[in-house]
């Protein structure tokens, strides 16, 4: 068996003022942002919020309008796309059918014009390191939707860029096989180390693999931190919508003070206070309290049981505030239904240090 192949040392990516502008639309709207050495970076956002756009302005498919655009110390702003040394794995893959997967793997090399015996040994490196192994004789049309996306990884690799881009690679495949090719993405960044930027609209897609995410909504980057900052301690009521489950509660605010439904929230220490400010509740987060054992700083929502959901490794509790506004709980076992039932009254706690406030942008 050959040995996996490895890359070149890895190159930060450097983003200054980046502008793009389609008529009165700005799909990139003076974006900054630094992209660490060797680091997986997922750029996530809702359709049309630019995260494309800014791809294929790194991988040079996009001129941008304004701004800067570095590989290390090298501007290649002006750098057409074959000359930036990127590799790149497209939503759809863009296999050629024609070839057999040795010769898709091969076709960087090939126009690179390097020696055919070191193609046949780089190709058959890349498949080990894809674990496609013996694979290079096969058609496109003999590989199934996982094995496609490890051929077009594996041709992205080939040539040992130092900087990979990838486009929603995993978006074609079923929910199983795309959690597995999450895991294995995740294990081949970290044995290549190139610096490496993807593309997703699935959140949990991006919390599994990220280093760090970049959130983008309509061209701006709205909060650049690792997942559990991101998850945890959202900077806006739009980063906390769109990563994670969550309802808003609207809030109140008088000098140092938060009031939420009729009662002053207790926070955690150096909270700023702010006006337009909302309590974001997040379903894991509230529990079901009893008798009275509410623990001390605890936030009490009282409310009624509007519906318990079942959802296998998890069981959703669906509450009413007085005022008409749903909240929910999820835990992982059901309530006792007799003592609890559809109509009847509930108590749930949020405690001090879960209570996060976050405003609109």
């Amino acid at each position: 068996m050959s040995e996996p192949i490895t890359t070149a040392a890895s190159l930060p990516i450097t983003i200054t003022g980046l502008t793009k502008t389609y008529g009165d639309a700005k799909a990139l709207d003076h974006v900054d942002l630094n992209i660490r050495s060797g680091e997986f970076l997922t750029l996530l956002g809702p359709s049309g919020s630019g995260k494309t756009t800014l791809l294929m302005t790194i991988a040079g498919f996009t001129r941008p309008d304004s701004g800067s655009l570095r590989f290390g110390e090298t501007e290649v702003i002006c750098t057409p796309p074959h000359k930036r040394e990127v590799g790149m794995v497209f939503q759809s893959y863009a296999l050629f059918p024609h070839m057999n997967v040795a010769e898709n793997i091969a076709f960087p090399l090939t126009l690179r014009h390097l020696p055919k015996n070191e193609i046949a040994q780089r190709v058959e490196h890349a498949l080990e390191t894809v674990q496609l192994g013996g694979y290079g004789q096969r058609g496109i049309a003999q590989l199934s939707g996982g094995q496609r996306q490890r051929v077009a990884l594996a041709r992205a690799i080939v040539f040992e860029p130092r900087i990979l881009l990838m486009d929603e690679p995993l978006s074609a495949l079923d929910k199983k096989l795309r959690e597995h090719m999450q895991i294995e993405l995740r294990h081949l960044h970290d044995k290549l180390g190139m610096t490496t930027v993807y593309v997703t609209h699935d959140q949990r897609e991006a919390l599994t693999m990220s280093d760090r995410i970049a959130v983008i909504n309509q061209g701006r980057v709205m909060q650049l931190g690792d997942p559990e900052t991101l998850y945890e301690r959202p900077a806006s009521k739009f980063v906390a919508d769109f990563i994670g489950d969550s309802t808003f509660l609207p809030v109140v605010t008088s000098g140092s003070e938060a009031v939420c439904h009729g009662r002053p929230l207790a926070l955690p220490p150096d909270t700023p206070i702010r006006a337009n400010s909302f309590l974001m509740l997040r379903p894991e987060k509230l529990r079901r309290l009893e008798n009275g054992d509410a623990e001390a700083g605890m936030n009490i929502f009282n409310g009624t049981l509007k519906h318990i959901v079942y959802q296998g490794d998890s069981v959703l509790t669906q509450v009413t505030l007085p005022d008409g506004q749903v909240i929910c709980m999820r835990g992982a076992s059901q309530p006792d239904p007799t003592e609890i039932q559809v109509g009847g009254p509930v108590t749930l706690g949020l405690r001090r240090e879960d209570t996060i406030l976050v405003c609109d942008d």
